[in-house]
């Protein structure tokens, strides 16, 4: 292929629907072949309101960036993510909103304790980035914080509200980090110098320092997923397998595993690019899509 030439997009793939075809196949056709709806959760949602403070205190002066401030923004923050999706409330019902609220306060403390935002200036926030493969496979994902740092070095943050995963269950969250390396790199020519997971139930962090070799590993694994998916997709043969997943999965009614029989699999339906408050909104669907997410 010539330098001119742009290879055909044949589909897009995300680090979390990557993640969740390696766990099942059949959950990820349920929540992206038929995009069937499934509970939230307190968590889940507080998890975004956690998300939407953090983004837009960086909009105040470095001096501003106090915890106090971070504390005022919530209600205003609970009552925009109310507005962009209705059903947010709802969630809360039979629930007591003020201490639903001081746990969210309590998460921005945790941030706090691990970072100083008067000394950050974040080159983007909530970024939207597509990496086109030669395959023609394109990635995407939301990527909470990039920062550049004056030598061009690049770090890659992605918050989560929960704990940090226990030992021995890192794989998904390390295939993310690397998913994310692998998207900076083709885009932008750079390999990150760092990639973390911060971790705002425990106040913990983690961090991946990767280098070509693992980026150009990651790359062949997710060729090799998409390789699979469209495998599934042709034959409409989506495997399931039983595990832990199958303890927070909402759909035991349809799976065979659980006595059930999936739909008749949908005609696929093409998804429009994203603009800033689209991506929050397509976030806020994906807590009340997905209950088990906390980042």
């Amino acid at each position: 292929m010539s330098a001119v030439e742009t290879p055909v997009v044949v589909g897009s793939l995300s680090p979390s629907r990557a993640a969740d075809f390696l766990s099942c196949a059949l959950m990820y056709r349920f929540r992206t072949v038929d995009r069937l709806p499934e509970p939230s959760s307190p968590d889940a949602v507080r998890g975004s309101l956690v998300h939407k403070v953090l983004e837009d205190i960086f909009d105040l002066p470095a001096a501003e960036r106090t915890r106090e401030r971070a504390h005022a923004m919530i209600v205003p923050a609970w009552a925009a993510l109310q507005e962009a999706e209705p059903r947010a409330a709802g969630i809360l019902d039979g629930l007591d909103e003020d201490a639903w609220l001081r746990s969210a306060r309590e998460a921005v403390d945790h941030w706090f304790e691990l970072e100083d935002p008067t000394r950050l200036e974040p080159a983007e926030r909530e970024a939207f980035v597509e990496c086109l493969l030669n395959s023609g496979l394109m990635l995407r994902g939301i990527i909470d914080r990039i920062d550049v740092a004056p030598d061009g070095a690049i770090r890659i943050t992605d918050y989560k509200s929960g704990n940090a995963v226990a030992e021995g269950y890192e794989a998904r969250a390390l295939f993310q980090l690397r998913f994310y390396g692998l998207m900076i790199w083709r885009t932008r020519g750079v390999i990150p110098k760092v990639i973390r997971l911060v971790y705002l139930g425990d106040s913990q962090i983690v961090s991946y320092a990767p280098d070509e070799a693992d980026l150009r590993a990651t790359e062949r694994k997710v060729q090799a997923i998409w390789a699979a998916i469209t495998q599934a997709r042709a034959t409409g043969d989506y495997q399931p397998s039983p595990g832990r997943n199958c303890d927070w999965c909402a759909h035991h009614a349809l799976c065979p595993v659980f006595g059930g029989t999936p739909p008749p699999i949908p005609p696929r339906r093409p998804r429009p690019p994203l603009s800033r408050w689209a991506r929050l909104r397509a976030r806020l669907r994906q807590v009340f899509s997905f209950s088990r997410s906390s980042g």
